[in-house]
């Protein structure tokens, strides 16, 4: 599904997503990163767990084709074309995708802080 409007809210981090049909959806740009479609994030068969994200944020937003966009990140991350369709399954399932992540990072022993785990990988 295409999005009828895309707003990039720089000071908080989130891009705006709205539909025709009157959904939106509010994606924090940490949450795009770490499910960014690239396969530095996502592998060659198990994704990567991404870690010490939480102060990323997103520089810019170019179209790439008529099928997706590409963001990049203030980190230097910009490979990975984020699909119409993968954006409206990151909105659709953000809580569930969070959830999971938030579990990943706690049974890994690592933090959304990047200063938290440079301390962890120190000890």
């Amino acid at each position: 599904m295409i999005p009828s409007a895309i707003n990039l809210h720089k000071a908080s981090k989130i891009l705006t997503l709205k539909y025709a049909s009157g959904e939106e959806y509010h994606l924090p740009a940490e949450l795009l990163r770490v499910h960014s479609p690239s396969a530095e994030v996502q592998g060659h068969g198990k994704p990567i767990l991404q870690f010490g994200k939480i102060n990323v944020g997103l520089s810019k937003i170019e179209p790439a084709g008529q099928y997706a966009v590409k963001l990049t990140f203030d980190d230097g991350h910009d490979s990975g074309l984020f699909t119409w369709d993968y954006l409206y399954q990151l909105g659709v399932r953000k809580d569930e995708l969070w959830q999971d992540y938030l579990a990943e990072l706690k049974a890994a022993g690592k933090s959304r802080d990047p200063s938290e785990s440079v301390v962890k990988l120190m000890l």
